[in-house]
């Protein structure tokens, strides 16, 4: 018993002092270092480095990217890198590889919980291994295991979307930042038991909200992070017109049909990439089909633009009803852009048109009890309580939406019912928000604007679609009046309504399974999965007061790649679509999505990728600290208003001056921070917690045996 005693004490005692050598003080770095706070005063967590590389090629309407991270230990420890960055809303992510050094391992698709267990496993036995999750369609989690001390792995992760098409401009858009979301709290709801008991359970709106708070540092305080570099190969396959890039400058050469887009300066990710380009007048198809054959299934991906509708002589009045956040993550230059495309858009009310506005942070205020005639005077006070909006506070959505659904006339066919929201969309309760969407759209349709520099693709997407609607975006000031009057061609002009499509064959599968409104200059994007791309898609709706149709033929299609992984996409988004609108339960939904994404190796809700390598790597003893990957705060975004003012911190010592000393917050509660700025509290992995709480139970129940056994021998 005493060995067993004495044993457990230095096992303890060794794995302390490993753990600790692997954290670090300020004083033994050198400068350019990051570092984090760690659970134990005075030491510190050295962050690692990400650098990644985008190539991007764009074949016809689909865009095909190959992201390269390179992960870099800068510590002198094992540690466990964890890297929260974004992607497109509607990516089809179907690969991940881990290199090391001269060995590629490929990762395997698996149910998440499965992939998981896979990830920890092989953490804890010491070899290099990668897990990719999917916490928003636009939020994903890379964690790699086991990189030695100054070592670099290179993970690759490939993804394929669609390229849109909207007034004749085609446009590719890359998330590099995920902003800073808030998180409602959570809330005791009154429960009853099986006994009929009444009971409290807490509620919470966002039950993940650990995995999308990742460290965000203070732009004053640091230079920025997670350098990147972009190569877009532009290939649509009609001759090219004007090529742009809104947010970053950009260096192309090339051919009539054939361009290649590059990054002009060093760009760290901290903004949307975003890329449009027009075809020559005449080049562009009103109809086009790509096809794609797999194994016994053929695929093909159908766009086409409906004929624009003749203005109408006099246009249906509006009942607009505009919502602005002013909530902290708004301040600085959206703030501005979110007032004045408000501004633009009040200055278009027609005076039989009614409105009203609605501005929220973490609490709510309508400018007029209800909507009332857009006259000079009533725009007049209107326009003055926008130009004395400030944005502070935190993010409280749901109520916002409630109220601009509130139909005070749901009869009323005289008028169109429009709700406009201005927003970045910086929440992490996006379910909520479709949830009563889906319940309380009535006959109102949503047009999300996106705000700023990183906007929540995701949840504009979604409201637009369950709001029969469309998104915009203005990342910059100088995109306001353009990207306004854009939105505003579309709610001053007909839409095509009723839409339908009939298939020549029961085998032909297409979607969405919900067609959209489509407003002007907007087409019409099919995925379809047939046994044979054989016979004809009809599709019909109406313009104005006229029925428009169009038969398609699946047989005069151009190859193309990828449509069946994009086909299997769109179908997991019905199935989340069609959860919100209430025709299918949680659990007939999770197993829809879970068939899809087995089938075509796809990361989604249910399933992730997981690649592990087999040479063994960390040996048994050795300690692994977990470092997450600090973000940059998105571009023109104002620290202060998001996490709170900051208290003065005293005098440092001057080696520690030559060291950058991250300022970390639990991201997404601006009003919460507000009130009391938060630390955030490093995962216990950098020192064996448990381990020691367990161990040292197990101590004190041996001492007790041990005193117990001493005074029977004495009673004896």
């Amino acid at each position: 018993m005493k060995r067993l005693l004495i044993s457990l004490v230095a096992v303890l005692a060794t794995a302390a002092t490993a753990m600790a050598s692997s954290l670090v003080r300020p004083n033994d770095m050198g400068t350019g270092s990051l570092l984090f706070e760690s659970n134990t005063p005075g030491l510190y967590v050295e962050a690692p480095r990400v650098d990644s590389d985008f190539d991007i090629t764009v074949s016809g309407q689909i865009a095909r990217t190959r992201i390269t991270q390179r992960f870099e230990n800068p510590a002198n420890g094992w540690v466990e890198g964890v890297y929260v960055f974004p992607l497109p809303e509607n990516a089809a992510v179907d690969t991940l590889k881990m290199v090391i050094g001269d060995r590629i391992v490929v990762g395997d698709i698996k149910e998440k919980q499965e992939a998981k267990q896979i990830y920890e496993k092989a953490k804890a036995a010491g070899l290099k291994a990668a897990l990719l999750e999917q916490e928003r369609p636009n939020i994903f989690t890379n964690q790699i295991a086991n990189i030695g001390p100054r070592e670099s792995i290179v993970i690759q992760i490939e993804y394929q979307q669609p390229v849109r098409l909207s007034s004749g401009v085609f446009s590719l858009r890359v998330p590099m930042v995920v902003a800073p979301r808030y998180s409602p709290l959570p809330a005791l709801a009154l429960s009853a038991s099986a006994e009929g008991q009444e009971m409290y359970i807490v509620s919470d709106p966002v039950p993940d909200r650990a995995n999308i708070e990742p460290p965000v540092l203070d732009p004053r305080k640091n230079p920025p992070v997670n350098p990147i570099a972009v190569a877009v190969h532009l290939k649509p396959g009609f001759d090219i017109g004007e090529v742009k890039s809104s947010y970053h400058d950009v260096v192309a050469a090339g051919e009539a049909q054939a361009r290649d887009i590059t990054l002009k300066n060093p760009e760290f990710a901290d903004r949307d990439f975003e890329l449009t380009w027009t075809a020559k007048p005449s080049q562009a198809p009103a109809v086009s089909v790509f096809a794609e054959k797999l194994a016994d299934d053929q695929y093909a991906l159908v766009q086409i633009t409906p004929p624009s509708s003749e203005p109408q002589q006099k246009r249906l009045p509006r009942e607009a009803i505009f919502v602005i956040d002013n909530s902290g993550s708004m301040a600085g230059p959206s703030m501005a852009q979110a007032k004045a495309s408000l501004v633009y858009a009040l200055d278009r009310l027609d005076a039989g048109d009614r409105f009203n506005v609605i501005r929220f942070d973490n609490t709510m205020e309508r400018v007029f009890p209800r909507a009332v005639e857009a006259s000079r005077q009533n725009i007049d006070y209107a326009r003055n309580f926008v130009a004395a909006l400030d944005a502070d506070g935190g993010t409280e959505m749901l109520e916002p939406l409630r109220a601009a659904l509130d139909d005070q006339n749901p009869g009323d066919a005289s008028y169109l019912r429009q709700v406009v929201f201005l927003t970045d969309g910086a929440i992490g309760n996006e379910q909520q928000m479709f949830d009563l969407l889906g319940t309380q759209r009535g006959r109102s349709r949503v047009f999300m604007v996106g705000i700023g520099s990183a906007p929540n693709g995701f949840l504009m997407t979604r409201m637009a679609e369950i709001g029969r609607g469309s998104f915009t975006q203005i990342g910059e000031g100088g995109q306001v009046e353009e990207r306004m009057r854009e939105l505003f061609a579309k709610l001053e002009n007909p839409a095509v309504t009723n839409l339908k499509v009939t298939a020549s064959s029961a085998s032909i599968e297409p979607t969405p399974s919900d067609l959209p409104d489509l407003y002007r200059g907007e087409p019409l994007t099919l995925l379809v999965k047939a046994l044979e791309l054989e016979g004809t898609l009809g599709i019909s709706g109406t313009i104005g007061d006229r029925t428009w149709s169009e038969t398609i033929a699946l047989d005069k299609s151009v190859p193309g790649s990828g449509i069946g992984k994009l086909w299997a996409r769109r179908m997991i988004d019905d199935a989340e679509v069609a959860r919100s609108l209430g025709r299918i339960e949680q659990t007939a939904a999770d197993a829809r999505i879970l068939s899809l994404a087995l089938e075509h190796h796809l990361v989604s809700r249910v399933t992730s990728l997981v690649a592990v390598d087999k040479t063994p790597s960390r040996q048994q003893g050795e300690p692994l600290a977990r470092a997450d990957v600090p973000l940059n705060l998105p571009a023109g975004w104002d620290f202060d208003k998001v996490f709170g003012e900051q208290e003065p911190k005293p005098e440092r010592e001057a080696m520690l001056d030559a060291t950058m000393v991250a300022s970390v917050k639990a991201a997404p509660a601006p009003a919460q921070a507000a009130a009391q700025p938060k630390q955030i509290d490093l995962p216990q992995t950098a020192t064996p917690s448990q381990m020691l709480m367990i161990a040292g139970a197990m101590l004190i129940a041996l001492a007790l045996a041990l005193q117990a056994a001493a005074r029977r021998r004495g009673v004896a």
